[in-house]
């Protein structure tokens, strides 16, 4: 026998085997120092693919456009409320569905246009056309101005030019002089992936566990008779049937082989999809999922994301003012805020306890 001497173990070296998480540097997109800076959203057909392939992320960002924008708006201004009306797009579109397309789009890919039409005398608003976010590229002077917009065509050759008065322009989160906005799912894309294949994966589980896998023995290799057998297995399977099957010497034994889904896989699911609500800052109540969290804390979190609705609405108020030279109101969505109050007067009718800095105040 071999003489096992313990003091002879030996530790592990792995260093360098399991690499550390690397995060991909980045840096701002400014002008250059020519003459004109060009930009051109080179990733937006992958953007527009995950939109249109997740339904989550499809869900999230049209239900986050459609909190800040489904209630419509309000002008104080007859003649604003006629020209908006007036407003058809396509032919078929009101502006509300013009400044929904606008608002998603800008959230898939950082940026979202449309073609401004106006009176050529008078310079009245007459129209609003959107554009293909993936056909436009966006000129800069080398102070960061725009000075043109130019629209690739898919069939000719020269791109169509616009000047900057003539497209009305939303950017998603553009900051520090950026060219260009940031697109939502920029950020979510590891999480969205990390959760379609986990839905993939725990799909295939399900089914194996609904349809085990049954490992038969058979002491024959007759192809005929095997055949047969699995013919009459494959039926009662299909009937939701028994299988009888006498004494035969062709017929050893049979495994099934039960695949039992684990619960750190639901459990990263779950972890996956708080994530992926908390990252795109949409409540997991406003899908329609609680997210686990108790009455209080589910109004608690409303009242919070009322603030990135009142901010995203008064972006595009402003933007409305600034570009199309008309004055709105959209309508913010039902508020808990009253409610709020009214429950911590319900709690408890009890004097508010001093704090540590006013406590001895007056005394």
């Amino acid at each position: 026998m071999p003489n096992l001497d313990i003091s002879k173990a030996v530790s592990s070296d792995y260093t360098g085997t399991v690499s550390d998480v690397a995060v991909a540097s980045q840096t701002i997109d400014t002008v250059s120092g020519s003459k004109e800076t060009a930009w051109f959203n080179d990733k937006w057909s992958q953007q527009y693919g995950l939109f249109n392939s997740i339904p989550n992320l499809k869900s999230t960002l049209i239900l986050k456009s459609i909190w800040v924008l489904g209630k419509g708006y309000t002008t104080e201004d007859p003649r604003t409320k006629v020209i908006l009306e007036h407003i058809s797009g396509n032919g078929k579109e009101s502006f509300e569905d013009i400044l929904f397309g606008l608002d998603v789009m800008r959230r898939i890919g950082g940026d979202s246009y449309a073609e401004i039409i106006r009176d050529e005398k008078t310079g009245t608003l007459l129209n609003l056309k959107q554009l293909d976010p993936g056909s436009m590229r966006v000129i800069f002077n080398p102070s960061g101005r725009i000075i043109r917009y130019e629209q690739v065509s898919k069939v000719k050759k020269e791109a169509k030019k616009f000047e900057p008065k003539d497209i009305f322009h939303l950017s998603n989160n553009r900051l520090g002089g950026s060219i260009h906005g940031i697109s939502d799912i920029d950020a979510l894309k590891d999480t969205i992936t990390a959760d379609n294949e986990s839905f993939v994966d725990t799909k295939k589980i399900m089914h194996f566990g609904a349809r085990p896998l049954t490992v038969w023995k058979l002491k024959t290799d007759n192809a005929a008779k095997i055949n047969a057998f699995v013919k009459k297995i494959n039926d009662a399977k299909n009937l939701g049937e028994d299988m009888f099957v006498p004494d035969s010497e062709d017929l050893l034994s049979f495994e099934v082989v039960q695949t039992t889904p684990s619960s750190a896989i639901f459990q990263w699911r779950d972890d996956l999809r708080n994530q992926f609500y908390r990252n795109s800052m949409l409540p997991q109540i406003v899908p329609g999922a609680s997210g686990g969290s108790t009455e209080s804390e589910s109004k608690t979190i409303y009242l919070a994301f009322e603030r990135i609705d009142a901010f995203d609405q008064a972006y595009i108020e402003r933007n409305i003012w600034n570009q199309l030279y008309l004055k709105i109101k959209l309508i913010p969505p039902a508020t808990l805020s009253q409610d709020m109050q009214n429950d911590t007067g319900k709690d408890g009718q009890m004097l508010p306890q001093p704090s540590d800095t006013t406590a001895g105040v007056g005394r």
